[in-house]
């Protein structure tokens, strides 16, 4: 594992698609998955689950079932982040800091990641619940493939000047 600064860490971030055949260990998805859940959340409601997906058939099912998940043929392993309804409102507020917190652990641990939409579009949803048989209250809000790097891919500089305001519009 590589050591960088926590800002150095974020602008490095990017989205990875392409990924070699060697496989993220059990100890591996759990320090991500650890991550993810050291965010805040509020009013401290955890109400996030995570489901570490390593079965090939799972994965594959995902990859043809899910139009922006196709890089899941080519990765070992992939992180569901879920969140119980029944816990909070705005779990999917508190779920999108924790799959943040993965994608910056994924970076900093020298994996490439990639966010895969599931919530709010139903049928993608409907993927995921069903090859995850999913209680009702449990939502998915996406599917993280995690993997080794098959490219030096370069973060996006979205720094834009003009979404700076300051004091006042």
């Amino acid at each position: 594992m590589h050591k960088t600064t926590v800002i150095e860490n974020i602008h490095s971030r990017k989205s990875v698609r392409k990924y070699t055949e060697e496989k993220v260990s059990d100890e591996d998805l759990l320090i991500l998955v650890k991550a993810g859940m050291a965010a805040p959340t509020g009013k401290n409601r955890q109400p996030w689950h995570f489901i570490t997906v390593v079965s090939r058939e799972t994965l594959d099912i995902m990859a043809e079932e899910l139009p922006y998940a196709k890089m899941l043929h080519n990765v070992s392993a992939a992180i569901v982040v879920c969140g119980d309804v029944e816990r909070s409102p705005y779990w999917f507020l508190d779920c999108s800091v924790a799959s943040q917190n993965i994608l910056l652990a994924a970076e900093a641990s020298g994996f490439g990641a990639v966010w895969t939409a599931a919530y709010p579009y139903e049928d993608r949803m409907g993927v995921v619940r069903k090859c995850l048989n999913l209680p009702d209250n449990i939502m998915p809000l996406n599917v993280i493939p995690v993997g080794y790097p098959a490219g030096a891919e370069k973060p996006k500089d979205k720094w834009d000047e003009t979404k700076l305001h300051k004091d006042k519009w």
